[in-house]
């Protein structure tokens, strides 16, 4: 398994690049749409097979663990009653 700090080189923020959304480096495709596939129960290598054959699996780990790391550093307000 790799490290957080080689899925974080997998993935970019590029203004110039889909209004600064993060995507996969050295593509156009949005963390988003990746995440909307798995989300569908498409498998990674189905993925890369079948839509984004640019990308490597690697590459679609490093999607959900962006998305992780986002849930992760979420704060979280509770109001209690």
């Amino acid at each position: 398994m790799q490290s957080a700090k080689d899925y974080r080189e997998r993935i970019v923020i590029d203004p110039k690049v889909h209004f600064g959304k993060p995507c996969v480096a050295g593509t156009r495709i949005p963390v988003e749409e990746v995440i909307g596939l798995i989300q569908e129960g498409i498998s990674f290598q189905e993925i890369v097979e079948k839509y984004y054959p640019d990308l490597e699996s690697e590459d679609v780990k490093a999607c959900a663990w962006y998305a992780a790391e986002i849930v992760r550093a979420e704060e979280i307000h509770v109001r209690v009653r």
